[in-house]
């Protein structure tokens, strides 16, 4: 599994984002699939994940009603669409593949990680 997230940048707020992740090595559409993201001196936190086939997908509160989580297996991507972006959702975005099928809030579920977009919201 190689992992290359994308599509990160600077806008204002009330503006929308698409991120997208790739598998440079095509061997992730059976896992379960997640964006976590960190801001600046903030833990590393659960943002959005989904299952294997799409079918299940989890937010974290803060996003819920804002963003959504999509992935296309024959691709091998996952998209987090994000929408009314406010200044509290500046990160940097990881996207990340499981060891199992399903959709996990749980970093420890997660063994392969992107090298992170950066997500810059101005208000």
């Amino acid at each position: 599994v190689q992992l290359q997230a994308c599509g990160g940048g600077l806008v204002q707020a009330g503006t929308s984002l698409r991120l997208s992740c790739a598998d440079s090595k095509r061997t992730i559409s059976n896992n379960g699939m997640g964006w976590f993201r960190q801001a600046p001196e903030k833990e590393r936190e659960f943002v959005a994940a989904v299952n294997w086939n799409g079918g299940i997908t989890d937010f974290a509160d803060s996003v819920k009603g804002r963003f959504t989580i999509s992935r296309d297996r024959a691709k091998n991507t996952v998209y987090l669409q994000m929408n009314n972006l406010k200044p509290e959702d500046t990160a940097v975005y990881y996207c990340a593949a499981s060891l199992t099928s399903n959709a996990s809030r749980t970093r420890k579920s997660y063994r392969y990680w992107g090298q992170g977009t950066l997500v810059t919201v101005s208000s």
